[in-house]
């Protein structure tokens, strides 16, 4: 395997089979002899279980790992991230369905431009992208790349640097992905979408073609984690806040302070008092 151009990407699934099939099949269609797939299973749902063993046997999977608790996100990743040898680390969703040469255009950009830490695809739907917000967060890179910044990207069909890896180590208790990639940023990494957009398919999304969610009945059966967090309980309420979060990534500051605790403080004060900081970034 080169060294310079590997790239070690980890799987974690979790209780959703028919999704997990899916995502992990199309994950190894898409990889090449230079990239490795790292697989971690959560809980002992028999049948996903079964579903990631049996496709534990394919050649482009490096390990497996079975935790029998739900570990969630932080210690799989720290698991990668501590674990992988290679020049580039990800992590694709057992929700996502990547196309064919995701990898090998976020690669290149990286290797045409040191600066990107974090570049990743897509998974909002073209009607979500608003030039308006977004516009003058697109900026040109080395090798006539191109890439909408942003501070952190969604924990799924990203690529991250060695480099931006070596400089923020693992993922902190307590901190989020979300975390991670704005730390990288405020070391001076450059972290956004590659753009034109590397589309995802984001099964759990119901807009696109292999979304399982059709009902409300659907919906309360199979609870995304960010949608338990936000109170959703409708398709309507979903499909309402996947939009606000691709306005909410559009619109995002490009200034590390915005988001320390200080810059919260500030942005709480001010509004106390009628003030408002919102302000984009250049």
């Amino acid at each position: 395997m080169s060294t310079d151009r590997s790239l070690d990407i980890l799987m974690i699934s979790y209780n959703r089979p028919a999704y997990t099939r899916l995502a992990l099949t199309r994950l190894l269609e898409t990889c090449d002899d230079t990239m490795r797939v790292w697989l971690w299973h959560n809980g002992d749902h028999a049948e996903t279980l079964s579903v990631t063993r049996e496709l534990a046997s394919h050649p482009r999977v490096h390990q497996f790992h079975h935790s029998a608790e739900n570990k969630r996100l932080r210690e799989p990743t720290n698991w990668l991230f501590q674990n992988a040898k290679g020049a580039y680390v990800s992590k694709v969703d057992d929700d996502c369905l990547l196309p064919d040469g995701w990898a090998e255009t976020l690669r290149n950009a990286h290797e045409a431009e040191r600066r990107l830490g974090v570049i990743g695809c897509w998974r909002f739907l073209p009607e979500d992208f608003d030039p308006a917000l977004a516009a003058h967060k697109i900026a040109d890179f080395a090798g006539g790349h191109r890439v909408l910044r942003n501070l952190w990207v969604e924990g799924s069909g990203y690529v991250a640097k060695r480099a931006a890896l070596d400089a923020c180590g693992p993922i902190r208790p307590k901190e989020s992905f979300t975390g991670w990639c704005i730390r990288a940023a405020r070391k001076g990494f450059v972290n956004g979408w590659y753009y034109p957009f590397i589309w995802q398919e984001h099964m759990d999304d119901p807009r696109v073609p292999h979304s399982a969610l059709k009902t409300d009945a659907d919906l309360a059966g199979n609870l995304p984690l960010s949608a338990i967090n936000r109170g959703v309980r409708t398709l309507a309420q979903w499909e309402a806040q996947l939009r606000q979060s691709a306005r909410t990534v559009q619109a995002a500051p490009l200034n590390p302070a915005y988001y320390t605790p200080l810059g919260r403080l500030v942005r709480r004060t001010l509004r106390t008092i009628g003030l408002s900081t919102e302000r984009r970034a250049s």
